[in-house]
């Protein structure tokens, strides 16, 4: 059965969850204190390990509310659950009436014996008054005929049980209640009718069948009810809690960890030192016959091969270094080493003294990877887990929620107020909690709340989003949104008249200023990405370059200049991409802008500035004005859309399609020599 729906109310902060629908994997998202784990802990209650308990009044109902509201039988979980083809016809053979049943509703209440079971979907018994009546009117004068031509006491018996039959078939109109008045009544009918030699035509005879078999079915109903109730609670999955995530030692004893094994006294790290054997594939009593042998070689083998196993395992999840697992026999001990490798040699370090990510992360994947597979005590259990990598690196943690997607079966419950545990990829599968005074801890399938419940998904989708529009596998980097503004639309167009344009794969990422620039450099390349760089022709982009090329973050042919759009003989000293506009459109443009600003005032503009952005902010400023190069920026996305010739003349045309085959050759260079920026 897979979990489709549940809706938690009486417990602790929440009054009514609402409905939350689950996918395979949900995410629960919310700020602090507003009830995301009396979710999970109440969901848990339904089906635990060690199977249901009575809940607390006390403890668990919610504290705002009188004790004596609450009782036995308040509800306090309910789910609905998908019925397999397979389920389905299993239902059916227990249970002929659920045929057409794909769904399963099934609750608790305080008191744990008293869950409940629905049928989604359930057919009524076939038991209508009127047409039983019908029947009885059909039956009843044939029979009376029949018995006036008899000799008494057979003539009164048959008139005695015909009465007693029409009375019992029409007195009831509850099918359960019919059927236990029918059953007896159409049984002595049938005696009587054989004891006094009256023998019904087909019709009658078949009509008395049909009202045994609906009698039959009735009555048959409920212990076949019951059988599908329990069966349904039999095929309910576990529920696993978990809120702490236990660490695994890197040392052990292997002989004394037999001996309590063997007095039925392990520890919880036992337990898990046992999950780590088992899906490293090694036998503590195997190692420990081997020891007592003197045949290292052979146990010496079976840790290395254990050891490639996990490591293997441990490089596909865990992304943040490529790190090797060790184990090895010492004696009666088995210590785990983790080593970075690095060309000369491989430095290990034992579990023990490792960071505390690294070893959460490792103990989650160890005790999981043991549970949840080959019949492990958590094997097709519905985990809920809460606020799981809480010490893991914003991409370590991404890695897991990875790792939640590729390796599981089971259906996850978790929560979280980490952006980079939020699902973007799947955001249908997102569930906000809210809490207030009056209502208390409600989920909603849409993301609804105050800004510290929405953060997290505001974060997650503004990330997810900006990887999206400006980081690619081929990038050019550029200081502002407008340059992004203008080098696209242009590019766009030029691609739109088969001109040149700026290379299809490559994405334009602007940074917010030139000292913003080494940095998106340097996470680009870290990524193992194609970079290019075009910057304004000025003194601190200048800087800019120099400062890329001596730190080695880019080769200096990977850096460009909007100069360089120029012909030799008219290259500037200084140029922004706006100077690549002609000076008339670029006034026009501004004066357009800010039509309004600049009624009743002259701008002056001082020709010896070299950039003609600069040349309107000290003209504005002369009038009071502040000037942003933004508005004529957006106006010429406007413009170049709708009438492009008017705002790209022929000579700017030239300088773009210039710039942009400079780019394309410097991305040629780059993509030959894959994406490492020094190869």
């Amino acid at each position: 059965m897979k979990l489709t729906k549940f809706q938690i109310t009486n417990f602790r902060s929440i009054n009514d969850s609402g409905p939350v629908t689950v996918e395979k994997l949900t995410s629960i998202v919310g700020r602090n204190e507003s009830g995301k784990s009396n979710l999970l802990l109440a969901l848990h209650t339904l089906n635990p390990p060690g199977g249901p308990k009575d809940l607390k009044a006390i403890k668990d109902f919610p504290r705002h509310r009188r004790l004596n509201e609450c009782t036995d039988d308040t509800p306090v979980v309910s789910t609905t659950w998908e019925l397999d083809t397979i389920e389905q016809a299993e239902l059916i053979k227990l249970f002929p009436r659920a045929a057409g049943v794909t769904h399963v509703d099934i609750g608790r209440r305080y008191k744990a014996e008293r869950r409940w079971v629905g049928f989604e979907g359930l057919k009524p018994i076939s038991f209508v008054p009127t047409e039983i009546a019908a029947r009885v009117r059909k039956i009843q004068p044939v029979v009376e005929a029949a018995a006036d031509k008899l000799e008494d006491p057979a003539k009164q018996q048959a008139n005695d049980a015909i009465k007693k039959f029409a009375t019992d078939l029409v007195s009831n109109t509850v099918a359960a209640e019919w059927a236990a008045a029918a059953s007896p009544s159409l049984a002595n009918l049938r005696r009587t009718l054989a004891g006094t030699g009256i023998a019904l035509g087909d019709r009658e005879d078949g009509l008395i069948t049909e009202l045994e078999d609906i009698a039959a079915t009735i009555i048959a109903d409920d212990p076949a009810a019951a059988s599908a109730r329990a069966w349904a609670v039999g095929r309910l999955p576990i529920f696993v809690y978990v809120d702490e995530y236990p660490e695994l030692t890197g040392h052990q004893n292997i002989t004394e960890y037999l001996a309590r094994k063997n007095s039925n006294q392990l520890t919880t790290a036992d337990h898990n030192f046992a999950k780590m054997c088992k899906v490293a594939g090694l036998d503590p009593q195997q190692l420990n016959e081997l020891h007592a042998a003197g045949d290292h070689e052979t146990r010496n083998q079976l840790a290395n091969r254990a050891g490639a196993v996990v490591t293997g395992e441990l490089r596909r999840l865990w992304k943040d270094r490529q790190l090797k697992v060790r184990f090895s026999p010492d004696a009666q001990h088995l210590d785990t080493f983790v080593a970075d490798p690095n060309s000369l040699y491989d430095i290990e370090v034992n579990l023990d003294e490792r960071s505390r990510g690294l070893k959460w992360f490792f103990s989650f994947y160890i005790t999981f990877s043991a549970d949840t597979s080959n019949g492990g005590s958590a094997d097709k259990a519905i985990l809920l887990l809460d606020e799981p990598g809480l010490y893991l690196h914003a991409l370590s943690q991404a890695d897991l929620l990875r790792h939640f997607n590729d390796d599981f079966k089971n259906q996850i419950i978790y929560t979280t107020h980490s952006p980079f545990m939020v699902p973007t990829e799947t955001i249908d599968a997102i569930r906000t909690v809210n809490i207030t005074q009056d209502d208390g801890t409600t989920v909603t399938d849409t993301p609804t709340g105050d800004s510290r419940t929405l953060f997290p998904l505001q974060m997650a989708l503004g990330f997810s989003l900006s990887q999206s529009l400006f980081v690619g596998s081929d990038n050019l980097i550029v200081e502002g949104v407008t340059d992004y503004w203008m080098l696209s639309s242009v590019s766009a167009y030029l691609h739109s008249v088969g001109k040149t344009g700026l290379p299809k794969a490559m994405t334009i990422t602007p940074t917010g200023g030139a000292q913003k620039v080494g940095y998106m450099v340097s996470l680009l390349t870290s990524e193992r990405l194609r970079v290019l760089v075009l910057l304004d022709e000025e003194k601190q982009a200048r800087a800019t370059r120099d400062e890329l090329v001596k730190t080695k973050l880019i080769r200096d042919d990977g850096v460009l200049f909007v100069s360089s759009a120029f012909t030799e003989s008219e290259r500037p000293t200084e140029a922004d991409m706006e100077d690549l506009l002609d000076a008339t459109v670029f006034d026009a443009l501004v004066r357009e802008s800010y039509k309004s600003e600049l009624t009743g005032k002259e701008l002056t503009l001082n020709t010896n500035i070299p950039r003609i952005v600069k040349r309107y902010e000290a003209a504005f400023a002369a009038v009071g004005l502040e000037f942003y190069k933004t508005r004529p920026a957006r106006l010429f996305l406007s413009k170049i859309a709708k009438e492009p010739d008017k705002v790209l003349l022929a000579h700017s045309v030239d300088q773009f399609i210039r710039l942009f085959e400079l780019i394309g050759q410097a991305h040629s260079r780059i993509a030959a020599k894959e994406a490492a920026p020094f190869n």
